[in-house]
């Protein structure tokens, strides 16, 4: 009976949905034991726990109060924003209220008084939390919605700043870039910052006020239109680089760079009627927890995420104390349908032993870089798991990590190289005109003598002229008459009285072979 419950309870992950639990009690044959699985938050209204920013200092209206008017009534300026007066004040808290039906209550800014000064006014919002985006970021304009605007993304509390979608009438004209729509994009591509003008040219300011951030397009690339093949998305997720984090922000901040012009040119005499009036922001997604934990809570002015699988942290990104056997990890969403959890181990536990490849059991934690790291590798390896091989020392392709003769010594010539490292496949860098893998030999044109020196003379190029002969390459010895590196100069034309001394030195020696001849004879 225990058995069935635990085959049950094993099932309620796939019952309830992908990665909603972290953990079940199960019975196997070495007794009931926790099983853990990847898992995370379920998605939330994000805007329900933002804080926001509106700036530059005084953008919106009200301080001192001014009247503006609508592009459907461009002389009827009797609206007013006062910011001393509740019914008549616009602050940026407006644009996350409860709004009744058929009231909407909005963040404005000041009016375009200063044409042809831009109006430039930027909306941040800030969670000091990662979250991951579940659904399209939805931007509800009033009186018009901007026609250039930038949404920008942080992944580091606001330290800096990318951009993640351009928006204008004329993309071309306003960022440089063509038009796209995010329908258009591929599998390849479906993390690329593009301009849209879908959402800038006038329409009127009633009938389209929303802006979009289109998330579902982007995750219906692989998950197909109606978002049913989620498998397909969970594994590109990982498996495609840099495709996660382009979902995850920490902050978001919408760049206002032109108001609503009413489909037409600016009028500058009535400029009362240009300005941007924000009425909500919608925001859908869940705390980033690394899928170590299904719950996130609002604590102390900040989501925390209920960390399980022996993590901690805001963002559950890094092992508790005494769990620290080996280096913290992510968990994944594969292989599906429960993903991998990679838990923090216990010392001792059979999943907590020194990931070191045998070649060391002795381990560290360092606290600051939240890594464990061998300690001691042996067998000439060396890194934080001592995979690598040691300087002077490459990989035995034939090897593997755990094989003791894994780091095979480079060998590098002394002379010929120039140090003792080389690299992963055993060749040596060679110092000029030696070669070979351990640089041991001489390039053609090159010779040996305790290093490589380039010929001096050959029998194929840097011939030995004037009947010179060429010695090992390394010089040419020279008929009586002539010298030079090879042999190409007269004696007689650089000195007379070499040419004299060779002159007289022959007459002395033809002198001599006379004589010899007349004894003999």
């Amino acid at each position: 009976m225990l058995y069935l419950a635990a085959l049950l309870v094993h099932c309620v992950p796939l019952a309830m949905g992908q990665y909603d639990i972290c953990k079940s009690w199960v019975t196997t044959d070495d007794g009931p034991s926790w099983e853990f699985y990847a898992c995370q938050p379920k998605a939330m209204r994000m805007k329900d726990y933002v804080t926001v920013r509106v700036d530059p200092a005084g953008i919106t209206c009200g301080d001192p109060p001014e009247r503006f008017c609508t592009h459907e009534n461009p002389y009827l300026c009797s609206d007013e924003c006062d910011a001393s007066n509740p019914d008549l004040a616009h602050p940026p808290k407006l644009m996350f209220d409860s709004e009744d039906e058929g009231l909407a209550t909005y963040w404005q800014s000041v009016t375009w008084r200063r044409y042809p000064e831009p109006l430039l006014a930027n909306i941040t919002l800030s969670w000091n939390k990662s979250i991951e985006l579940t659904d399209d970021i939805v931007i509800t304009f009033e009186y018009g919605r901007p026609t250039i605007m930038m949404l920008e993304k942080s992944l580091d509390n606001g330290r800096t700043w990318h951009p993640y979608q351009y928006y204008a009438d004329d993309c071309m004209e306003a960022f440089s870039m063509p038009a796209r729509r995010v329908r258009d994009l591929s599998t390849t591509s479906a993390n690329r910052v593009l301009c849209t003008e879908e959402y800038s040219r006038w329409a009127g300011s009633k009938k389209e006020k929303t802006v979009r951030f289109e998330v579902r397009d982007r995750f219906a690339i692989f998950a197909g239109p109606d978002l049913k093949n989620m498998d397909n998305l969970y594994t590109r997720l990982e498996s495609a680089k840099g495709l996660k984090d382009f979902f995850t922000v920490t902050d978001l901040r919408m760049r206002l760079l032109r108001p609503a012009l009413g489909g037409t040119y600016v009028q500058r005499e009535n400029l009362y009627k240009y300005f941007y009036a924000v009425s909500n922001i919608e925001v859908t997604g869940r705390c980033k927890c690394n899928l170590h934990a299904n719950l996130c809570t609002f604590k102390e002015g900040s989501l925390q995420c209920e960390c399980e699988h022996n993590t901690t942290g805001q963002d559950c990104g890094k092992c508790k104390k005494n769990f620290r056997s080996r280096s913290w990890r992510a968990g994944s969403y594969l292989p599906l349908p429960n993903g991998s959890p990679n838990a923090c181990a216990a010392a001792g536990s059979a999943v907590g032993n020194c990931e070191c490849y045998g070649h060391s059991n002795r381990c560290s934690y360092i606290e600051f870089l939240n890594v464990v790291t061998c300690v001691s590798c042996k067998h000439n390896t060396r890194g934080q798991h001592c995979q690598h091989c040691r300087l002077g020392f490459y990989r035995n392709s034939s090897a593997e990590l755990d094989d003791e003769n894994v780091c095979i010594e480079c060998n590098c010539n002394q002379i010929g190289s120039m140090h003792d490292r080389c690299n992963e496949t055993g060749y040596c860098e060679c110092r000029e005109g030696a070669t070979g893998p351990k640089c041991d030999d001489c390039l053609p044109n090159y010779y040996w003598r305790q290093g490589c020196f380039p010929n001096v003379c050959d029998d194929e190029l840097l011939l030995c002229q004037n009947g010179g002969t060429c010695y090992q390459n390394q010089r040419c010895i020279c008929p009586v008459g002539f010298k030079g590196v090879l042999c190409q100069q007269s004696r007689c034309e650089v000195d007379k009285k070499d040419c004299d001394g060779a002159l007289g030195a022959g007459g002395s020696l033809a002198t001599v072979a006379l004589g010899v001849l007349a004894l003999q004879l």
